[in-house]
């Protein structure tokens, strides 16, 4: 199982931007994919992306045009770059892999994401 370390989450004002981080020792060298989800606070999880196994991402439509997904194959690490943050963004972001049977975690923390207006 891979260990899961999500950071890089922080306070920002509506607009502004921030990039969290999911390292994952193992990610690379199991050809893993990557979902990112969050969990606003008194909300059910919901899926914002993913990045394939092969690499090709994709985006729910509330994030589409506004967030990035990225690896780093050398560090282990899937990368979110947030955009044009919205207040209905404000939430705890998780990772979490797919694909091999290797593929698979612990919950990790998650990182706390919070927009102002």
């Amino acid at each position: 199982r891979l260990q899961l370390l999500e950071s890089g989450g922080g306070s920002v004002q509506a607009g502004g931007s921030l990039r969290v981080s999911c390292t994952a020792p193992g990610f690379t060298s199991n050809s893993c994919g990557m979902y990112w989800y969050r969990q606003a606070a008194g909300k059910r999880r919901e899926w914002v992306s993913f990045i394939s196994t092969g690499g090709r991402p994709s985006y729910d439509d509330s994030v589409k045009g506004r967030f990035t997904v990225s690896t780093d194959k050398a560090k282990d690490t899937v990368y979110l770059q947030m955009d044009s943050l919205k207040p209905e963004d404000t939430a705890m972001y998780f990772c979490e892999p797919f694909g091999r049977a290797e593929c698979t975690s612990d919950n990790g923390r998650g990182t706390q994401v919070t927009v102002s207006s």
